[in-house]
């Protein structure tokens, strides 16, 4: 799929989802669905920088692109926001591992956890809108620590 078509489709989903499908909104939505790991808001302006947008741009169009379902915004216990995309492009959705001595977040794309929510779990559950985070010490932090 070449640029121009992605583009246009993103711009489509933009337009579906009722925000207008402006240059920077476009960009910060690319950006998040070609990562493979959720973006902070500094992230995002370093890896947008040299389109010469301003912190305050991105990080509302991170915000709208999060309430209108396009996003999902994070916190993996570290006081940090990160934005990952939703929707039909994104990746399947799957647990994060925060590493707590390095601060470190991995996808654990080829993990499965399934909960089996009853009649008084919260909606949120039921209606499989959830997050499942991991912590503990990752590899490289196991090896320093021998």
């Amino acid at each position: 799929m070449n640029s121009a078509t992605t583009d246009q489709t993103l711009r489509a989903e933009l337009r579906q989802a009722g925000l207008r499908a402006t240059a920077p909104r476009v960009a910060v939505l690319r950006l998040l669905r070609r990562a493979r790991l959720p973006l902070s808001h500094p992230e995002v302006v370093a890896a947008l920088d040299s389109n010469g947008w301003d912190r305050v741009t991105l990080y509302r169009n991170l915000v709208d692109l999060a309430s209108r379902g396009l996003a999902r915004r994070t916190d993996l216990g570290d006081r940090v926001w990160r934005f990952a995309a939703t929707g039909r492009a994104a990746a399947h959705a799957h647990p994060h591992f925060v590493c707590r001595d390095c601060g470190g977040v991995f996808c654990l794309t080829d993990v499965r956890i399934d909960l089996s929510p009853g009649p008084t779990a919260p909606a949120a559950l039921r209606a499989d809108q959830y997050e499942v985070q991991l912590a503990g010490l990752c590899d490289r932090c196991r090896q320093e620590d021998r």
